[in-house]
């Protein structure tokens, strides 16, 4: 067996082809608040939360005009943006509501509560926030047991409502 990787070890950033850069920009920018931090003429655009250099890459150089892949085949299941607490979370929930996005699915996993969509090229993205590790669920051998339960979504736009 080998080694695993360090422990600090994380996954950077995202580049997603797109089929219309600035519908792409929209959703990520638009609606989920992401800031762009560069753009390469009309075919791609980096974005990022906090000043980074960039989480998430956009570009058309391969794509402009395409349609998304057929369900069934291979590819990315889902993009994953941890949010830092439940109250951006609650707040990510409030933009993409009001931005008239429907959810596919709200879970919570024991270990986060996540909510699942599509963005405008129909690729699937999971907004999520993690439970203080403590929280996680355990069997006897200390093993996680993740879960998938029912999210409350409306408590959850409620938490958004009474902070926003």
């Amino acid at each position: 067996m080998s080694e695993p990787i360090h422990s600090a070890t994380r996954i950077g950033h995202i580049h997603l082809k797109v089929a219309d850069l600035e519908r792409a920009i929209g959703f990520y920018s638009g609606v989920l608040g992401f800031e762009v931090t560069q753009r390469y003429g009309t075919e791609a655009a980096f974005l990022s939360a906090g000043g980074y250099h960039h989480h998430i890459g956009l570009n058309t150089w391969a794509s402009k005009g395409s349609t998304p892949p057929p369900p069934h085949h291979t590819g990315l299941f889902h993009t994953a943006i941890l949010y830092p607490d439940r109250t951006a979370l609650a707040d990510a929930l409030r933009r993409v509501t009001e931005a008239g996005i429907r959810l596919d699915g709200a879970s919570d996993h024991g270990v986060s509560e996540a909510l699942y969509l599509r963005d405008p090229d129909e690729n699937g993205v999971e907004l999520y926030r993690d439970h203080p590790e403590a929280e996680w669920p355990r069997d006897a051998g200390g093993g996680l047991k993740m879960v998938t339960r029912p999210l409350d979504v409306e408590a959850l736009l409620a938490e958004a409502r009474a902070t926003g």
